[in-house]
Formats: C-alpha cells, sequence, structure tokens
C-alpha cells in the first residue's frame, strides 16, 4: 500500500512538506488506542539472533533509523512499532535554529536518492530535552547526534558540543559528534586532525568524569581520503571513543541517473540515497579493514533495502541505520532487514 498509494501521494508534494505531514499523521494514528500494538504485529521482528550488544549497550536488532528524520525528538516512544532496534534524534543544536532557507529537500526518484542542505535546523537543545524527558516506554535504544549552530564559530564548537552533552546524557544511550555534515559552512573542517582530537578528547575527558559514562561515536563523512581515514582512526585510538557511524552525505554528483541541468538546478547540499552506497561500503570495508575487528562501526548512507543491509552486516558493520531507504521502501523495511538478517 505504502508504494501503490501512499507514497504516490507524498511525493506530489515537496519534500519537506510531506515529511511534516507524514509525522503528523504519524502521530495522529498513534493517538488510537491499540494503533501501536497492531504495527507492531506487522512490523516489529523479534528473534534471539537479532539481539546484540555493542559498546556496552544491548540492541534487540541491529537496525536503526538514522539522524536527521526525527531530529527534534518527536515520537521517539513510536518508532518501535515500526520494527527499528534503535533510533538516532538530532542533530541536535544548543539553541534553536531554522536552518537554510527553503526548498532545501529535494528527491531525486531516478536515482532514488535526496539531496538536502537543511543546515541543521531544530527545535533547540531544551525543546529536546523537554521531549525526551516525556517519552515513556520507548522500548528501544535512542542515540542523541549532536552539532553546534551556525553562529557559533569553530574556535568556540566545542563549548556547543559539551552544552548539548551535558543536558542530554541523562537522556540518551550514546552519542554522535556530527562534524560531518556538508550543510553548515566550515563545519567539515572540525574533521582535521587537530581539532577534532582536541573536540573529541575534551569530550571523553568530561565523560569519563561521570559516574555512568555514554558511549560517544563520530559521524565521518563519504568524501574522505584514505589518508584522512587513517587520521581518524589515530583519533579514535587515542581519544577512546566507543566507535564510529560511517558515513554522512556526500557532496559528489557522480554517476547520477537524474539529468546534470536538473541536478545543478537544485543547488547544493548532501546527496544520499542509492547513489552513496558504493562509496559507504568502501569506506566501511577499508575502516574494518584498518581496524580490525574490535572498533563498533554504525554503517549508514545507501541502505535501500534488506539485501543492501546484509551486505553490510557482512562487511563488518555492528549495526545499519536507514534514511533514504526508509523514504523510497516505506514501514515494512526495518522488518525486511531483520528478516533477512535471521536467514542463513
Amino acid at each position: 500500500m505504502y508504494k501503490s498509494i501512499i507514497r504516490p501521494y507524498l511525493f506530489r508534494r515537496d519534500a519537506e512538506s510531506a515529511h511534516h505531514l507524514t509525522f503528523k499523521w504519524m502521530q495522529r494514528l498513534f493517538a488510537v488506542p491499540g494503533a501501536g500494538f497492531i504495527a507492531q504485529l506487522m512490523y516489529r521482528k523479534r528473534h534471539a539472533s537479532l539481539a546484540k550488544t555493542v559498546f556496552g549497550i544491548r540492541f534487540e536488532n541491529p537496525v536503526g533509523l538514522a539522524a536527521g528524520f526525527d531530529k527534534n525528538a518527536i515520537l521517539t516512544q513510536h518508532w518501535k512499532h515500526f520494527g527499528f532496534g534503535f533510533i538516532e534524534i538530532g542533530t541536535v543544536t544548543p539553541y534553536p535554529q531554522e536552518g537554510n532557507p527553503l526548498p532545501r529537500l529535494f528527491r531525486l526518484p531516478l536515482d532514488r536518492a535526496i539531496i538536502n542542505r537543511m543546515g541543521f535546523n531544530n527545535a533547540g537543545l531544551d525543546a529536546v530535552v523537554r521531549r525526551l524527558q516525556a517519552a515513556k516506554n520507548r522500548g528501544l535504544v535512542v542515540g542523541g547526534n549532536i552539532g553546534k549552530n551556525k553562529s557559533t564559530p569553530n574556535s568556540h564548537a566545542l563549548e556547543d558540543y559539551r552544552r548539548c552533552f551535558e543536558a542530554l546524557h541523562p537522556h540518551v544511550d550514546y552519542f554522535v559528534v556530527n562534524v560531518s555534515s556538508p550543510n553548515t559552512p566550515g563545519l567539515r573542517e572540525l574533521q582535521e586532525k587537530g581539532p577534532l582530537t582536541e573536540l573529541l578528547g575534551s569530550l571523553q575527558q568530561l565523560n569519563r568524569a561521570l559516574a555512568t559514562p555514554r558511549p560517544i561515536l563520530l559521524k565521518i563523512a563519504p568524501d574522505l581520503t584514505d589518508t584522512q581515514l587513517d587520521d581518524i582512526l589515530e583519533i579514535v585510538q587515542m581519544t577512546g571513543i566507543a566507535g564510529l557511524v560511517a558515513t554522512n552525505t556526500t557532496i559528489s554528483r557522480e554517476g547520477l541517473k537524474t539529468p546534470d541541468a536538473a541536478v545543478e538546478a537544485l543547488g547544493a547540499g548532501g546527496l544520499s540515497g542509492a547513489p552513496l552506497r558504493a562509496r559507504s561500503l568502501e569506506v566501511l570495508r577499508y575502516i574494518r579493514a584498518k581496524a580490525g575487528n574490535t572498533l563498533p562501526i554504525i554503517s549508514v548512507g545507501g541502505i535501500m533495502d534488506a539485501a543492501d543491509a546484509k551486505a553490510r552486516i557482512a562487511a563488518g558493520a555492528d549495526l545499519v541505520q536507514v534514511y533514504t531507504g526508509f523514504v523510497y521502501a516505506g514501514p515494512s523495511l526495518p522488518s525486511q532487514i531483520c528478516k533477512a538478517l535471521m536467514q542463513p
């Protein structure tokens, strides 16, 4: 029904308004008594073989919803109904910000892809904390993806990340440090060896001083060179963070089926979806080969179906996340992945 009726209806609207409409539908749906139970019967796959413990946290299954989809933690307690084992809220910044001017979210149906230049639009730290406090019976692992405000210079970025870490710490199970979005000017400069070592080292020092430290992961871009990836792995070892999320969206436009003129007209932004599949898998394999089997990796980017997810697990991913694949495949995608992972 999703692909034949719901998706065509949503795809007639611009992408961002369709996203907001979907959230309104879901809020109304799960306000109906018994709706969540029925959804779980349809979509939630439970099996002992799916459960796993990664960076000290037990996941019911390894399929997650990537950051950016529910950035303001609006539906935190409902994602379990679709069979997700975990979700990642954010990217959250200390202060609310509107993000980049509209339009800023575009579908490329020929490529099964999305271009976004959202710019960390979010309701801000205080609003997200209130929603997480109110979300009862979440029933799944929740990660907090944190970033800096656009107005904060890189020289003061650590202060923004520290504020987010301290405020979210009681309400999330793990953290992801986002320095790899292409949509905040200058943000990717924080991926360079010096600034990144200082940022992660400071957060880890703060984390270790707490009674209940949280796993801290780093989300990296797919556009890094092998040398930069080697630097990342060295920093991971030096700072002792828990793992990596690979990868964010790409600034590349290579190999698209959508005509060049149409792509150029959409402007700047990060590309996600099927065109990112090969590069994200390549980065995963490189990191796994270099780091061995001890470094936890969440693989994201270009996972469009169960076969893609199974290939990532086979290549060494501990967990997987979907975003654009969820938009194109619909709510059955997590259960399809789980079903495939239960098979030899």
